[in-house]
């Protein structure tokens, strides 16, 4: 398989409130809310780096689509990791997530591998690392 990722989609409980989130709070640009005109087809996209985007999508709309049972959301099963240019925009990025309404669920620290990195949790409960790591560029 030739990797071609270019949509995360994370399902949310409340569409609006993850759209205010992700738009408001941690500014990522987006056209909003579309597709309300379909039944499960509402779903707001962010446009990330390199032709990568993420996806909001109702939870109920995206265990309706691939036809699966819905479970209970759970933040151990992958955490998003948005690395960064320093220490200190580790930091700002942390501060900017609490002040969205993320809950923190591990300081900004030191790592063991020689970095610096700490953890959120959106209002849906999906993991974020954001992380500094001293042997990689940060994208553009």
């Amino acid at each position: 398989m030739k990797p071609r990722i270019s949509v995360i989609t994370l399902a949310v409980d409340d569409l609006e409130r993850a759209l205010r989130f992700y738009r408001d709070g941690l500014g990522l640009a987006t056209q909003g809310i579309i597709g309300k005109e379909f039944e499960h087809g509402a779903v707001a996209f962010f446009d990330l780096q390199a032709g990568l985007k993420l996806a909001l999508w109702p939870r109920a709309s995206l265990v309706h689509d691939a036809g699966i049972p819905r479970s209970p959301a759970s933040s151990s099963e992958l955490s998003l990791g948005h690395n960064v240019s320093s220490k200190a925009e580790v930091d700002a990025v942390m501060l900017q997530a609490r002040n969205a309404g993320a809950e923190i669920v591990k300081a900004a620290h030191d790592t063991f591998w020689g970095g610096y990195a700490g953890y959120f949790k959106d209002p849906d409960q999906h993991l974020w690392e954001v992380v500094w790591n001293p042997a990689w560029d940060a994208p553009d």
